[in-house]
């Protein structure tokens, strides 16, 4: 099971964030099914990166806090770092995008203007 970066960082950090949330607000606090969720989860812990714990006081004996084990927050670093990078990765690029938007967009302007100047001349 395997698992891409931004899912992997976004489930780790709601965990590690709120360990009381169900697989339902864990499912929409990250907009994807419950079925995804309860797949992710269950990968994360054959990982051995999150461990499930029953509350033992609730009635609902189904209820459980899922909680970073220490190796899941080592790997939270990592994956962390990982994303970073590649929304960084992803900025610059956007960046110089924009950047030759704008260049494209001003050379049209000019031109735009040139064709008025152009017709009033005429």
């Amino acid at each position: 099971m395997k698992l891409d970066d931004a899912t992997r960082y976004q489930l780790l950090k709601l965990i590690a964030e709120h360990p009381v949330y169900t697989q339902r607000d864990l499912a929409a606090a990250m907009g994807v099914s419950v079925g995804k969720t309860n797949f992710c989860i269950k990968a994360l812990i054959s990982k051995g990166l999150v461990k499930a714990e029953n509350f033992r006081r609730n009635r609902d004996k189904s209820a459980y806090a899922y909680l970073l084990t220490h190796k899941g927050m080592e790997d939270k670093a990592i994956v962390t770092v990982r994303f970073l990078q590649r929304k960084m990765s992803e900025y610059h690029a956007l960046k110089a995008e924009i950047a030759a938007l704008r260049m494209e967009v001003g050379e049209d302007r000019s031109s735009a203007a040139e064709l008025r100047i152009h017709a009033v001349d005429a």
